[in-house]
């Protein structure tokens, strides 16, 4: 420890290098590991060999490897004190020594919540182990299996209560292959949207373990946490771990991965347990990726940022001035940003991935003049925070913008602005007003907090949704719908229902409409919907589909009970669900779905 102390302290203040870590690895205290014959010094042994920075113990509901090799050094400690040394325990002693001063090493559990979810606990290496299993008894581990290390405990504590109680004590709390078996995602599970919502964007959570992370498909479960899912707003910081129940890989079953054979790179100003849960607590979601090895290529956080394109939680500034509309344009992007889901601003680079950046000159001048700018332009204040990256031969800027929790955010008082899919815009008074309603939503919550439904059981059945009865699908999650209209002074004045988030905008004309809307009135005012013409599925139907500005966009429409038939305008491919999936087959082949995360193998 010390020689990493002295590492630290010789690079530059506030210096960040990416450092290797892997927060889910097994020891023999395990009862499921598979090679007993296994030492923790092997396992640290091959740590070094792979130049970690970073590891966490996460045995089975307990934290029994972790507390044996604290014991083995004590023991070691006293023989040494006592002149008692063998040769072979002063070279185990030696080696504790030496690779605990290169390698943090941090204590934690995977524990088995309540219906079977994993959680991982990591928590810094001053945590007595006796704070830890007092944790664990908390979560209703039972005394006489605390150091069982057993998957199986009987009735723990609920998900939530895992996450909160491992914050409170001061952890990181991390949902486990969230996308396999065991995961909170539920993948594979169509039913239950609100446990999926509380399970993976609960304030406690820190991030989320996946299997997939270097995917660079849309259905990664990165991509799927990433804030522009109108159901789960909150972005996650996705990791991911080892999971190794073995030193080596099986060589029956190479998916059955040994230690240190799928681990994460953070960038790290210093190799510290306080550190890292910063970069989970933060804002900044460029600060982890995947390792490859030395010779992959490179991980591109401008690039991926550029392929994935703008959204509501994704903008791009071609140039950067200190005076003028450009900057004002970034100022309105971080107002709307904090009001909407929060975001992430890129500058210096266009968003259409076939042009080349210009780049920022002075990155850390564009710095002041914008941290600047939304001290005095935006109230209340906001905590920004920024990166500078390598694109080519130049430097993009970005800017990272949390959801603010004092809405509405302002400019110069008054403009108040709001992201509407992958625009910003000044908010109207019916935004306004949800703003101000969504303030009051977490004391009220506080005071009558939602009920979770209880997942079904693995391997229950489900029962198929049924086509053809309206009140069985729920309408688009994104697009808007046209919910009422009027004609006033010759002119036409409409009710516009946001997708997304259920909200009603009300006394929209064709002239004051945003993109969107504007499409949607004129398609309503202009080319009324013939329901003859609709590609019907049961009670569902396609009215047409484009793409438009790169993406698909789907025209749907619902009949209802009473006949009437919903028309929903501009759905793109983050709100199909469910049923819809299948109606939008049927104007040829459909993209790629984007609302289930990728099924990935887990050991």
């Amino acid at each position: 420890m010390a020689q990493r102390k002295k590492r630290d302290a010789q690079a530059q203040p506030q210096e960040r290098l990416w450092r290797r870590i892997d927060l889910h690895l097994h020891t023999p205290a395990s009862s499921d590991f598979q090679e007993p014959t296994v030492t923790l010094l092997d396992i640290l042994r091959k740590a070094e060999a792979r130049s970690m920075d970073i590891i966490a113990l996460t045995d089975h509901n307990t934290v029994a490897g972790y507390a044996q090799m604290l014991r083995e050094i004590e023991r070691l400690e006293w023989l040494e004190a006592a002149r008692r040394l063998q040769p072979d325990e002063k070279w185990r002693l030696d080696e504790y020594r030496r690779l605990r001063g290169k390698i943090l090493i941090l204590p934690g559990f995977e524990f088995t919540a309540t219906f079977g979810f994993h959680i991982l606990g990591i928590f810094a290496e001053t945590t007595p182990v006796r704070a830890i299993e007092h944790l664990l008894l908390n979560l209703n581990i039972p005394a006489d299996k605390l150091d069982l290390g057993a998957t199986e405990v009987g009735a723990t504590a609920d998900v939530l209560t895992a996450y909160r109680l491992i914050s409170e004590a001061g952890g990181i709390a991390i949902a486990a292959h969230v996308n396999s078996s065991h995961g909170v995602a539920m993948r594979g599970l169509d039913f239950g949207g609100q446990t999926k919502i509380a399970y993976t964007q609960d304030a406690h959570l820190h991030a989320l373990e996946v299997t997939d992370l270097d995917s660079k498909s849309k259905r990664s479960t990165a991509a799927f946490f990433n804030g522009s899912k109108p159901e789960y707003p909150r972005r996650m910081h996705c990791i991911q771990g080892s999971d190794s129940h073995r030193l080596n890989r099986d060589p029956g079953n190479p998916k059955n991965l040994g230690a240190f054979e799928r681990i994460t790179e953070v960038l790290l100003p210093a190799v510290t347990f306080e550190a890292l849960r910063a970069v989970f607590q933060g804002s900044d979601f460029t600060l982890t990726r995947p390792f490859h090895g030395k010779a992959a290529e490179p991980y591109d956080a401008v690039r991926a940022a550029r392929e994935a394109g703008p959204s509501i939680v994704q903008s791009f500034h071609d140039s950067f001035s200190q005076r003028g509309a450009k900057l004002r344009a970034i100022i309105n992007d971080i107002c709307a940003f904090a009001n909407t889901n929060g975001g992430t601003i890129l500058i210096g680079v266009p968003a259409d991935a076939h042009k080349a950046p210009a780049g920022v000159a002075n990155p850390k001048q564009a710095m002041q003049a914008i941290r600047g700018a939304v001290e005095q332009l935006i109230t209340p204040p906001i905590e920004i925070t920024f990166a500078v990256h390598d694109s080519g031969k130049v430097k993009v800027l970005q800017v990272n913008v949390p959801r603010g929790d004092d809405v509405p955010y302002a400019v110069e008082d008054n403009k108040i602005y709001v992201r509407n899919e992958a625009e910003t815009y000044q908010a109207v008074r019916d935004e306004i007003v949800a703003l101000v309603q969504r303030r009051a939503a977490p004391a009220v919550e506080a005071a009558s907090p939602r009920p979770i439904e209880p997942p079904i059981e693995r391997g229950a059945v489900q029962p198929p949704a049924s086509i053809g009865v309206a009140e069985a699908a729920a309408p688009p999650r994104t697009g808007v719908e046209i919910v009422e209209s009027e004609k006033r002074g010759g002119t036409f004045y409409h009710a516009v229902r946001d997708l997304r988030n259920g909200s009603i905008v009300r006394n929209v004309t064709r002239k004051s409409a945003r993109k969107l809307w504007h499409y949607a009135i004129t398609q309503h005012e202009q080319h009324p919907v013939n329901a003859a013409a609709i590609k019907w599925l049961g009670d569902l139907g396609l009215v047409t589909s484009a793409r438009r500005a790169g993406a698909m966009r789907y025209d749907l429409a619902q009949r209802a009970p009473d006949g009437a038939i919903r028309i929903y305008y501009g759905v793109s491919d983050d709100g199909v669900h469910g049923d819809w999936r299948r109606v939008i087959e049927l104007g040829g082949p459909p993209p790629v779905p984007a609302d289930t995360p990728l099924e990935a193998n887990h050991s």
